[in-house]
């Protein structure tokens, strides 16, 4: 991949064409409608088993830890921009990034400590910076009421406090959030505790610890990004990139390596596995760690999910990181509008033909307090339909709910629809106490804030709200497709001390643009 200098890209070539919103808007959703939306939405499967040379050494962003200021805040700095990128030799493809033409630095902290990050814009347009799956005061959390305006900036700052994990930062513009993210505005979010090598996952960032940004792109003929939607789901792309690296190797030199793979792409969801079907340990979800390390060959994330997991090879061996067919719960048919039925080669592990030595994994990491459900104060519904939540759409003076702070509730999720969906909930961490009555699957088991939402099917979340107050600053939950997103299919709740006196509405001052609700 390479970076050169900044140039000013087309609103043409940013958003592409055949999109086919009007159709999601208007909820025209037979397979037939959406496969005749336009001539992409009928593109063939997508299968690239065994087809990808795997060419290009793997990107590592590079690890910020920032610098500590003489108050003790570990201040951090990202400067969005425009660019281009290479993706292609030869090939210059207009691209927004941070601190570089595309994605940007993986940010690194300490729990505990306190930091701060200036996000300063250099775009010709306003955007955001949310900070997903943190734990943090609302008008800190980087939402669509938290816009940067061209030439501007914006230093939110907070505690870190919560365990450690893997989370990510990207723009969170409304009705926008898809353009931003596509073209390049990601990047990791690493929470690290004071004891890395406890338990022993692999933890040397770069060398056994590795990021694994993974996007599926389309292209068109001159090399630009394009968002040609196929399917309910959003705009879907026939190559794949990891931290920005197309086709891409990683050259393993210890006999284990941990993989953070963050599902960054705006639609499409993966069903990860090694294409020798050999087993590997996921040992965290969004969250954290898992109590233990559960045994698995296959693990499956949808848009902003992640997963850490620990890979043992044996030298001089190849594996492929493959995605194959993902289980979206839909019939046959309308699954294959949705990249159900892809198969997609994502990265190669190329091991050297001596590994060093690495810990082996513990038997079992740390007991996960659980929510009690006893506790629980109240249990509010959410029927997923068609773009909107409870039958409303995102309006942004709206407040959907109230919370009051020091309680926990039930959060009984379901998706009335045939089509995919997902849920994720801002500032907190939450447990999945359900699936449709039964318990939880073992990859659903730890602290998550973004699921799957299958057709049909009921998810009960258990979630406790402390430490942060404002009846005036809202969070989000959202569908974390960021087509239905940006098409208004999320709501806004307030954390406060009564919520018998929490306004309904809130001021939206400078905060509506590329709002079309």
């Amino acid at each position: 991949m390479r970076i050169h200098a900044r140039t000013t890209p087309s609103k043409n070539q940013r958003r592409g064409t055949g999109r086919c919103l009007g159709v999601l808007s208007a909820l025209v959703l037979t397979a037939g409608a959406l496969s005749a939306c336009d001539a992409t939405a009928r593109a063939p499967v997508v299968d690239t088993a065994g087809q990808v040379e795997f060419t290009n050494p793997l990107a590592i962003p590079p690890l910020d830890r920032g610098t500590v200021a003489s108050d003790g805040v570990r201040e951090f700095a990202l400067l969005a921009d425009e660019g281009t990128t290479e993706f292609t030799p030869g090939v210059r493809t207009t691209t927004w990034g941070f601190n570089g033409s595309y994605l940007g630095p993986t940010l690194a902290a300490t729990i505990g400590e306190p930091v701060r990050v200036r996000v300063d814009n250099e775009l010709a347009v306003p955007t955001t910076v949310h900070w997903h799956g943190m734990h943090l005061p609302a008008e800190m959390d980087g939402g669509p009421h938290q816009v940067i305006d061209p030439s501007q900036t914006w230093s939110p700052s907070w505690t870190i406090d919560q365990e450690p994990t893997t989370l990510w930062y990207h723009p969170h513009v409304h009705g926008e959030t898809e353009e931003h993210v596509e073209m390049g505005l990601a990047g990791m979010f690493l929470l690290e505790p004071p004891d890395p090598g406890r338990f022993g996952p692999p933890h040397s960032y770069g060398v056994d610890d590795i990021p694994v940004i993974v996007q599926d792109k389309q292209f068109t003929d001159a090399g630009q990004f394009t968002l040609s939607t196929r399917g309910f789901v959003g705009s879907l792309g026939d190559t794949v990139l990891v931290n920005g690296t197309a086709a891409p190797y990683l050259d393993v030199t210890t006999e284990r390596v941990k993989l953070r793979v963050l599902n960054a792409s705006s639609a499409r969801t993966y069903r990860f596995a090694f294409d020798d079907g050999r087993s590997f340990d996921l040992v965290g979800t969004d969250g954290g760690l898992l109590e233990a390390p559960h045994r698995t060959g296959e693990v499956q994330l949808s848009p902003g999910e992640r997963a850490e997991i620990v890979v043992q090879v044996e030298a001089g061996e190849q594996p492929v990181l493959r995605s194959s067919t993902p289980d979206l719960g839909m019939p046959d048919a309308v699954a294959e509008l949705n990249g159900g039925a892809d198969t997609l080669d994502v990265l190669q592990l190329r091991a050297a033909s001596v590994l060093e030595p690495s810990q082996p994994l513990a038997d079992r990491f740390a007991d996960i307090p659980r929510l009690d459900e006893s506790d629980a104060g109240q249990e509010r519904q959410f029927e997923m339909d068609g773009l909107q939540i409870n039958g409303q759409s995102m309006q942004m003076h709206t407040v959907n709910e109230v919370v009051e702070v020091d309680t926990v509730e039930v959060w009984a999720v379901r998706n009335r629809m045939q089509f995919a969906h997902s849920f994720h909930v801002h500032d907190v961490q939450f447990h999945v106490l359900t699936v449709d009555g039964e318990p939880p699957p073992p990859e659903l088991a730890g602290w998550k804030d973004t699921i799957y939402t299958r057709p049909g099917v009921q998810y009960r979340l258990i979630m406790r709200f402390e430490d942060y107050t404002d009846p005036d600053t809202p969070y989000m939950y959202h569908c974390h497709f960021l087509t239905h997103e940006d098409a208004g299919m999320m709501g806004q709740f307030t954390v406060v001390e009564d919520a018998s006196t929490a306004p309904s509405t809130i001021r939206t001052e400078g905060a509506d643009h590329g709002a079309a609700h």
